[in-house]
């Protein structure tokens, strides 16, 4: 691959602990590391090997090779994330600072695709409220897509601008900002984004990730936790940002206790991930402590009709096991959700375009429940439902919406399944299975 731009390495010259040498060896090598993060919510056996464990995040590994994720049906059944190592220490950064046995309420403001709000989501209690945000839609979609195949309820997805959250008032208990950035960190993953770097772009992300901070830190609860991340090396997107941070915004750097052989390098305003020091990408982080609170969250009293009837919930109710949830109509659409979730529903309904709320759980036609296929993946699915278990050659025909067989004794709407992970659905008849799976999720390779 091209080794990195002279004038970024220029830019790093002056940094006491960036060994040049060393870092432009290592993307001369094209040395490729992948590493994956396990449903704790849908445990399974995989059907590939895990090497060793991920220092810094709990059922976090790397893999010796990469297997086909897309043909894996495990995979689509939400059983595990693909996720760059170095981001996964949000998970070992948070613990040290947050009682995750409490409810709480995370604003992840820059989410798609989703790794850091699964690895959030897998912490969280189930009363607690996780509101992932992605202003581009198309990669909202594929945020809403992977917390729903995460499986939980306690999840909010939503498709705006982060200038609509700076009028929030004081409301979450953490803010996560992966930052937009010069993407620097990711040259030996993605060799484009070497021929995208220049010294303007990266002054232009700067400006626009201090923009990001000051718009979205209203709504941060005065002693709230702030994470702040980029996959850039540049001191202008990464420590002058956290400076700015302290000098300009109320906030205090938050040290962590870091282990020595991990090799990740503390700067006195955040800690970086170098490929040459840490099995991992490019990767800079920080925790901050918000020391005062500029406004107060108001409760909304307008009420908000989201109850189902008790014809409704009779129909509704033997999709689901025990459940410390609840069901909602919205839109003659149910969602099982959370109180969290059904007040953040209620309060800023008007306000924000919402992708994903709670699990949607489909829509009643006459006397009968039609599923949505997010409740194919919900963890919260009764296992007393009708369920057609596929091998994984059947399984993949059922995700690429071919022809499968199912087993003779399958009729009528049944939950598609491999491993006991659900897929979707569909319908055997006697001449003919009517598969739902959704077309967008069709696996066309």
């Amino acid at each position: 691959m091209p080794s990195p731009p002279q004038q970024f390495l220029n830019s790093l010259r002056h940094l006491d602990h960036f060994d040049e040498k060393a870092f432009v060896k290592v993307h001369e090598e094209e040395m490729k590391i992948t590493s994956i993060r396990l449903n704790p919510y849908k445990k399974t056996e995989l059907d590939f090997e895990l090497n060793e464990a991920v220092n810094w995040c709990s059922d976090a590994f790397y893999l010796n090779q990469r297997p086909s994720f897309t043909h894996d049906p495990l995979f689509q059944a939400g059983c595990y994330y693909v996720q760059e190592a170095g981001s996964m220490f949000l998970e070992y950064a948070l613990k040290q600072c947050i009682d995750f046995t409490k409810n709480l309420k995370v604003l992840d403001l820059c989410a798609s695709p989703g790794g850091k709000s699964t690895l959030i989501n897998s912490m969280l209690n189930e009363e607690s409220l996780l509101v992932a945000n992605e202003l581009i839609k198309s990669r909202a979609d594929v945020l809403a897509q992977n917390l729903s195949k995460w499986g939980t309820s306690n999840t909010v997805a939503t498709n705006n601008d982060p200038q609509r959250f700076s009028d929030f008032g004081s409301y979450f208990d953490l803010l996560v900002i992966d930052a937009p950035c010069s993407g620097s960190g990711l040259f030996r993953k993605q060799p484009d984004a070497i021929d995208e770097w220049s010294e303007n772009n990266v002054a232009m992300c700067s400006i626009r990730q201090r923009k990001i901070l000051s718009d979205a830190l209203p709504c941060l609860k005065e002693d709230g936790l702030l994470f702040y991340s980029t996959c850039s090396y540049s001191e202008e997107e990464n420590e002058k940002v956290v400076n700015y941070l302290i000098e300009a915004c109320g906030m205090e750097f938050v040290s962590l206790s870091v282990e020595k052989a991990w090799g990740i390098v503390e700067t006195g305003l955040g800690y970086r991930f170098y490929p040459n020091k840490t099995q991992s990408e490019g990767f800079f982080c920080a925790l901050l402590r918000k020391t005062k609170n500029e406004s107060t969250y108001v409760v909304n009293k307008k009420k908000q009709d989201l109850i189902c009837s008790k014809s409704e919930l009779e129909i509704l109710s033997p999709f689901l096991k025990k459940c410390p949830h609840r069901i909602i109509k919205k839109n003659d659409r149910f969602h099982l959700t959370n109180n969290a979730v059904a007040e953040f529903l209620i309060q800023f309904d008007k306000q924000f375009y919402f992708k994903k709320a709670g699990s949607l759980m489909g829509e009643i036609k006459g006397k009968d429940m039609v599923p949505d296929h997010e409740l194919a993946l919900s963890v919260w699915l009764s296992e007393e439902i009708n369920a057609c278990e596929l091998s994984s050659e059947e399984a993949l025909k059922f995700l690429k919406k071919e022809s499968f067989l199912a087993h003779e004794n399958a009729k009528g709407l049944q939950l598609i399944r491999f491993k006991k992970q659900g897929l979707g659905w569909a319908k055997i008849l006697q001449n003919r299975i009517n598969n739902y799976l959704p077309n967008g999720l069709r696996i066309l390779k």
